[in-house]
């Protein structure tokens, strides 16, 4: 009956144990560099939302510039501005647009 008695009391102690534990560890613990980077990131993002706060975040985070837009390429505008054309007219505007400046 005494080592019964004994294996409860154990038990019990065992399970209040970390209760006691957690409460005596009230102190704040220091950020670490990724934590003090997310939070200046997160105050740089400002009221960006959705897919450009995700994309500004991402490289905020990795130091990598935010990716700009490419510029549209000479052949990509003179293929649209000579869209509805066909044949020998065609290429003369083709061969004229990308010589322009």
């Amino acid at each position: 009956m005494k080592s019964l008695m004994a294996m409860v009391a154990a038990v019990a102690f065992a399970c209040a144990a970390p209760t006691f534990a957690a409460d005596t560890k009230t102190e704040a613990k220091p950020a670490n560099a990724q934590n003090q980077r997310m939070s200046d990131c997160n105050a740089k993002a400002g009221d960006k939302k959705g897919d450009e706060r995700k994309a500004f975040m991402s490289s905020c985070l990795s130091n990598k510039p935010v990716a700009q837009a490419k510029p549209e390429s000479r052949i990509s505008i003179c293929n649209k501005k000579t869209a509805g054309l066909k044949g020998d007219e065609r290429k003369k505007a083709q061969s004229e647009c990308m010589k322009g400046a």
